[in-house]
């Protein structure tokens, strides 16, 4: 006598996802999966523009993470946030210079963070200048980063206001076209 094969995808049940707090816990989709443990630590890229529907945002993506889920609900939270690599790619141009900075940061609520942040200038600029906008940019984001939380930090890189204010802060070595936060990793999540 033969035996019938169960099908896998019956057995699975739907879990509505939603997003953290920061974007006001709002229904991301629905995932499969077997049991609330196999929905444990799932990531899911979203892009901003679908949970802020500021077309500024367009160019960004954003990394969640499931922590709990229970009955057919899933919460996440935030684990990074990141530019497009075609946005990032289209900043580089010829006769201008990119500067980059990778730092390790811990906010004021000792929630540790990862910042890597590309400044352009205008034109082609010495080295010295270059060390003199790593430099300076990694003193600014440090003391923004001792005097904020985790929550306004994260605001204020999405809203580009915490680039724009380093932008500013460095026009006095060069002309700055743009400074841009590539990518913002939190590895606890928020």
């Amino acid at each position: 006598m033969a035996v019938g094969k169960v099908d896998k995808w019956k057995l699975k049940k739907w879990y509505n996802v939603s997003a953290p707090k920061l974007f006001k816990e709002m229904s991301i989709g629905e995932l499969p999966a077997n049991s609330d443990a196999a929905m444990a630590n799932r990531t899911i890229i979203v892009d901003l523009f679908s949970l802020t529907s500021n077309p500024a945002h367009m160019y960004t993506n954003v990394k969640l993470k499931v922590y709990e889920s229970s009955g057919e609900a899933a919460k996440t939270k935030l684990v990074r946030v990141e530019q497009l690599y075609s946005y990032i790619r289209s900043l580089s141009r010829r006769h201008k210079t990119l500067s980059e900075l990778v730092i390790p940061l811990t906010t004021k609520d000792n929630v540790k963070m990862v910042v890597k942040l590309i400044a352009v200038a205008n034109a082609r600029i010495t080295t010295s200048r270059k060390d003199g906008i790593r430099k300076e940019a990694g003193e600014l984001l440090k003391s923004y980063f001792e005097h904020n939380n985790s929550d306004e930090i994260v605001n204020s890189v999405i809203e580009k206001k915490l680039q724009n204010e380093i932008s500013s802060k460095l026009s006095h070595i060069t002309q700055i076209s743009k400074v841009e936060i590539k990518k913002l990793e939190i590895p606890d999540g928020i």
